[in-house]
């Protein structure tokens, strides 16, 4: 399941995946990757500066990462240019989600936050239950 939101002409889109072979249930360790496109729809080029997640698993514990750039790159997006990376998350619990931002910069000089999408992180060993 893809997830999506704008923010000021700016695009991203997740797309999480459960790493099953990267995981060990019985020791509480689940991974995911996750697929991120950024599409700069605007007039201007923008540049990423920075992120910000917050992560929250299944038991409500939260996690907040800041830093530099996306994979250790701070990519610049010409207008209609897009930038995709893989990156990877641990949870303790079989399931959680996380959102977040990106500080980016404007070629005028404008400082901009994106909304990253918060999704959701599901493995096939969470219970599930039906209503």
């Amino acid at each position: 399941m893809q997830f999506s939101e704008t923010t000021r002409m700016v695009t991203v889109t997740v797309n999480p995946i459960f790493l099953e072979e990267e995981s060990e249930p019985t020791e509480n360790t689940f991974m995911w990757a996750y697929q991120i496109r950024i599409d700069n729809e605007g007039e201007d080029a923008v540049q990423l500066i920075s992120r910000y997640w917050k992560i929250t698993d299944g038991l409500g514990r939260v996690q907040e990462v800041r830093g530099e750039g996306v994979v250790g790159e701070q990519p610049l997006l010409e207008p209609g240019g897009s930038y995709e990376y893989t990156s990877g998350v641990p949870l303790q619990t079989p399931s959680g989600f996380m959102g977040g931002s990106y500080e980016m910069i404007s070629e005028v000089g404008e400082r901009l936050h994106v909304v990253v999408p918060t999704f959701s992180l599901d493995s096939p060993f969470e219970a599930r239950t039906v209503n």
